[in-house]
């Protein structure tokens, strides 16, 4: 077994890697500041403040597609430990806080009749070491309450197998026993690889600068569009004596009169060329098209309405790139759902079981587009015809897994 790094270099990883955390979060929440390049803002625009909420688009609208329905082969009974844990909202939040943050982690206690209780922690919040085989933990760090007010840890807690340890603030640290041999800290990892073993996060750098890029050009709009509005004017060959015009009055009034002065000359009005809009909304739609590009979402789902057909095939044809997010996420997902199931599992027996006990074990996911009802009426004549050459190729489950609906037994 290999040595443990300990409660404190584990604290100092967290330390380091929370701030690129906290940044997809606020990029999620649409509280990101952004750069002005002090090139086009007048100096009183200058602290005006654009949001754009299309890094939180693209992690909804993968999450969203995202649903467990079920586990087969359960041999465990898995299904019911997650059924018991508020599974509605415990699938979601992980998934959700997956997907910003690379990973999240799931911290598994028992209550008081030994039953597994599941909590999320975000990335932000917990940190480990990471078996390359197995995607559980060899030890971990998770911080479960923060001072409201300062951000600093209150409460602590460091895994190992068979004990986890409890630190709070100005009290000894107390340790609790179990008879699992993995840390009861599991992680849930998106888009793991050989070199980030903790995943990729759904808010690409390049998501964040190109949105970073589409507030600049809504607020440098913003801009132009009071000049857009009310146009420049100007008036010529007043005399010197002329009384000075009110600017506001002069721009709202329907009608002005100027006389001729005494040599019988008149002043000259005039306007400067009005500001255009168009170069704004085109290059607001090129970052559009450049996100969508980069996340598998259409020109549709980050405001830009185009006419396409809204049909099961349509939608499914011009999200390929979503599905095919979507599919590789479900992979993920399972991996380390099965995970989590497999800790509970021994923490609820007291004992340690082999991951290969679960091998059959298999998360069951809604499909990623759910079919309409001419979809399903053509499934249903394909089924017909290749269960026709291959006698029960399809049966009632397979078919329900496919169309995505729940089977009466």
């Amino acid at each position: 077994m290999n040595k443990l790094k300990g409660f404190a270099y584990l604290k100092n990883k967290l330390n380091q890697k929370r701030p690129r955390v906290l940044t997809r979060y606020d990029f999620y929440e649409m509280k990101n500041l952004v750069l002005d390049l002090d090139i086009s803002t007048p100096p009183d625009l200058k602290h005006m403040m654009s949001s754009l909420g299309w890094c939180g688009k693209a992690v909804d609208s993968l999450a969203d597609r995202l649903q467990l329905a079920t586990i087969r082969n359960d041999a465990s009974d898995m299904n019911r430990i997650y059924k018991l844990n508020n599974p509605d909202v415990f699938f979601d939040s992980a998934i959700k806080s997956a997907l910003i943050s690379s990973c999240c982690f799931v911290y598994i206690s028992a209550d008081e009749d030994g039953f597994p209780r599941l909590q999320v922690i975000d990335g932000s919040n917990a940190t480990g070491i990471l078996d390359y085989v197995t995607g559980l933990l060899t030890e971990g760090y998770a911080v479960l309450e923060r001072d409201a007010d300062t951000g600093n840890p209150t409460i602590e807690a460091y895994f190992e197998p068979y004990k986890t340890t409890i630190y709070r603030v100005n009290e000894e640290p107390v340790e609790y026993p179990n008879d699992v041999a993995y840390p009861l800290l599991v992680p849930i990892i998106y888009k793991p690889d050989a070199k980030r073993e903790f995943g990729h996060s759904r808010i690409s750098r390049a998501c964040m600068d190109i949105q970073n890029s589409a507030i600049r050009t809504m607020k440098r709009s913003e801009i132009a569009s009071e000049f857009y509005s009310y146009p420049q004017k100007y008036v010529t060959g007043l005399s010197q004596d002329a009384e000075a015009l009110d600017k506001w009055k002069a721009t709202m009034s329907s009608m002005i009169t100027f006389t001729n002065d005494e040599d019988g000359n008149h002043p000259q009005v005039g306007q400067f060329q009005t500001a255009s809009m168009t170069p704004h909304t085109e290059q607001l739609r090129m970052f559009a098209s450049l996100f969508a590009g980069e996340t598998g979402l259409t020109l549709d789902d980050l405001g830009f309405a185009s006419g396409n057909p809204s049909s099961f095939d349509a939608i499914k044809a011009s999200h390929e790139n979503l599905r095919l997010c979507a599919r590789k996420a479900q992979r993920n997902f399972s991996s380390g759902l099965l995970n989590v199931g497999l800790v509970a599992v021994c923490l609820r027996d007291n004992t340690t079981y082999k991951r290969e006990k679960f091998y059959e074990t298999k998360m069951i996911w809604m499909p990623v587009f759910e079919p309409d009802g001419g979809a399903m009426s053509g499934i249903g004549d394909a089924v017909i015809k290749i269960n026709q050459v291959i006698p029960d190729f399809f049966d009632k489950q397979t078919l329900a897994d496919f169309l995505g609906v729940e089977v009466n037994e």
